[in-house]
Formats: C-alpha cells, sequence, structure tokens
C-alpha cells in the first residue's frame, strides 16, 4: 500500500482511469489499471505538502508531490494530464464526465497555488535564519581603496573588481541554495518511496507472520500423527520380535504395511505443505475483482429500485384514472335511470291520453 502516515489528511477524492506515459517512445499511454481507481489529494500540514495519491491492488500507482512549476493540462472533455520531473513520467487520467475533469484541474490549481504560497512563505524563513541571505548590495560594497600614490583609475579598478568578485560569491551562494533545495527534494522522494516499501514489506511480513503461524500447527499435528505411527509400527514390530515361537500372522505383516505406507503419505504431506506458500497478488486481485462486483450490484439495485417508484407510481395514477372512470359510468348510469323514469312516465300519460280519447 501506498505510504499515506497519520499526518495526512485527504482533501478531495474522485475515481478515474489512470496511465502513465511510455517510457520508451514518450508518444504512447499505457493504462496503469484495469478500470476506474480512486485519486485523492492529501494534504500533510506538519511539513505543508500537498501529494496525489492512487492505489491500485497492492501497489502506489500515482505517488506524486505537486510543485509549483507543475502544470495540469485538459486534452479533451475528460482528460488531463501533468508531467511529474521527479517521477521522471507523465499522468493521465480518463474522467466519466467534465465535470468530474473540471472538478479536478480546479482543485489542481488550488493545490499549486497552497504550495508556491507555502515555497514563498518556506524561503522567507530560510532568509530570515540564514545570514549569507540577509546582506543587500549598500551592505556588501567595500570601501574604496585609496592609493597615495596610486592615480585615480587604480582605485575604480579595484572597486569594479571587488564588486565582481562579491557578485561572483553571492552567486555561488544561491546556486549552493538551489542544489540544497534541489537535494532536499530528491530525499523526500526517496523517503516517501521507502515509505512506501516499507508499509508493503510490513503488510506482507504480518500476513506471512499469521500464515506461518497456521502451518505451524498444521506441521505439529501432522508430527504428532507421524510420531504415533512410528510408535505403533515400534510396538508391532516389538511384538513380532517377542514372538519368535511363532510365525507372523499375514494380517499382522499387512497392518505393518499399511502403517508404513500411511507413515510415508504423512511425510509427503507435511513436505508439500512447507513447500506452499499463498500468492498474495491474487488474493488482492480477487478481493479488488469482489469489491468492483459489489459496486454494480449496489448500481444496479439503485436502478431497480427507481424502476420500482416509477412503476408504483404508474400503478398509483392508474388506479386514480380507473376511479375516476367509474365515477363517470355510474354517473352516467344514475342519470341513464332518471331519463328511463322519464320515459316510463311519458310512456303512461300518452296511454291515458289514448284511452280517454
Amino acid at each position: 500500500m501506498s505510504s499515506i502516515n497519520n499526518r495526512e489528511q485527504p482533501i478531495f477524492s474522485t475515481r478515474a482511469h489512470v496511465f502513465q506515459i511510455d517510457p520508451v517512445t514518450k508518444k504512447n499511454w499505457l493504462p496503469a489499471s484495469k478500470h476506474a481507481v480512486t485519486v485523492s489529494y492529501f494534504y500533510d500540514a506538519t511539513r505543508n505538502v500537498y501529494r496525489i495519491i492512487s492505489v491500485g491492488g497492492t501497489k502506489a500507482i500515482i505517488n506524486s508531490t505537486i510543485t509549483p512549476n507543475m502544470t495540469f493540462t485538459k486534452t479533451s472533455q475528460k482528460f488531463g494530464q501533468w508531467a511529474d520531473s521527479r517521477a521522471n513520467t507523465v499522468y493521465g487520467l480518463g474522467f466519466a464526465s467534465e465535470q468530474n475533469l473540471f472538478q479536478f484541474a480546479e482543485k489542481f490549481q488550488e493545490v499549486r497555488e497552497a504550495a508556491r504560497l507555502a515555497r514563498e512563505r518556506s524561503q522567507d524563513k530560510t532568509e530570515l535564519t540564514n545570514p549569507a541571505l540577509n546582506i543587500t548590495s549598500q551592505q556588501v560594497l567595500p570601501s574604496p581603496i585609496i592609493s597615495a600614490n596610486g592615480p585615480g583609475d587604480d582605485k575604480l579598478f579595484r572597486s569594479q573588481s571587488a564588486e565582481m568578485e562579491l557578485s561572483t560569491e553571492r552567486e555561488r551562494v544561491k546556486k549552493m541554495l538551489s542544489e540544497g533545495s534541489v537535494c532536499e527534494v530528491q530525499w523526500e522522494a526517496e523517503f516517501f518511496s521507502l515509505q512506501d516499501n516499507n508499509n508493503k514489506l510490513v503488510a506482507a511480513l504480518r500476513e506471512a507472520n499469521a500464515n506461518v503461524e497456521k502451518w505451524k500447527k498444521q506441521l505439529a499435528a501432522y508430527q504428532e500423527e507421524a510420531e504415533m505411527l512410528r510408535q505403533r509400527v515400534a510396538e508391532l514390530e516389538s511384538q513380532t520380535l517377542k514372538e519368535t515361537n511363532e510365525e507372523p500372522g499375514d494380517e499382522l505383516a499387512s497392518r505393518l504395511k499399511d502403517l508404513e505406507a500411511l507413515l510415508k503419505t504423512k511425510e509427503e504431506e507435511i513436505l508439500l505443505l512447507r513447500e506452499q506458500r499463498p500468492d498474495l497478488m491474487e488474493l488482492e486481485s480477487e478481493r479488488d475483482k469482489l469489491l468492483q462486483r459489489l459496486q454494480e450490484l449496489e448500481t444496479q439495485n439503485q436502478e431497480m429500485e427507481k424502476e420500482l417508484e416509477r412503476s408504483e407510481q404508474s400503478l398509483k395514477d392508474s388506479q386514480s384514472e380507473r376511479d375516476r372512470v367509474r365515477e363517470e359510468i355510474s354517473k352516467a348510469g344514475e342519470d341513464l335511470d332518471v331519463k328511463i323514469c322519464q320515459l316510463n312516465e311519458l310512456r303512461m300519460g300518452l296511454s291515458k291520453l289514448l284511452e280517454s280519447n
């Protein structure tokens, strides 16, 4: 795993496909992850350092310390890249949407500006504590060399020579400080790399120790069983020696052979168990596949829940429409009953009129 110490805190995370530039051609992209992984910005408050870290399986595929001279370039709507001179590579990120790319690029600008301010504050502190950087032009100008017998041109030449020597010394001091800063950066990168390797070794050692304890228990059980079989064989051999006057039976000889064969089988199993070692990389890869499958199932579950909500809403709408149609049919039936009654009354009135005529 990556060397993320307790002092570092994540300040921004997203998911993207990680690529690195081909170290041979310097033109083609090489995928560093089989699928989208988490890419995070980390901040170390004690050292005032910002890093971009991404972990794939058991190794860090991105471990980039942000410096003020870095630039994040958006080469398409969903892809961006930046160069890391310390790692001697170029990183590329492919995002699922343009919005994710914009958020990552915006955070990159913020972190780079914060790194620039942190470097300036660090340089200011260095200038206050380093006397060589506090010498101003007025302070380092030497007094004119006055010669009792020399001309005025000799005074000017000596003054200019002293000023040139002082300027050369000043450049040398700046160069030393710059080289010291570069060395510090290199040491920092080497320190992070050593921390990464140390954490990987510690994790592998812990898992190996746990497996060794399990193997020791199994080995002890096999050895105990083998010792019991040896004792049983020794007892049977002793019993056959005591019975010198009797011929050994076929059953006893067969039993002895079976015990010897079983003892040999157990010894072979012990040797095979000693040679076995679990493949840690395969276990990590299987775990990543299971986590990805779990995320896919969660996504499908969310989609099914949304579809269920839409179906329930559609069912409610259908029930409301059915109730409305029922009310209209009932009202129409009532109106029809009224019309039928009116027709019956009219028919009876006509019948009475005909009878009276």
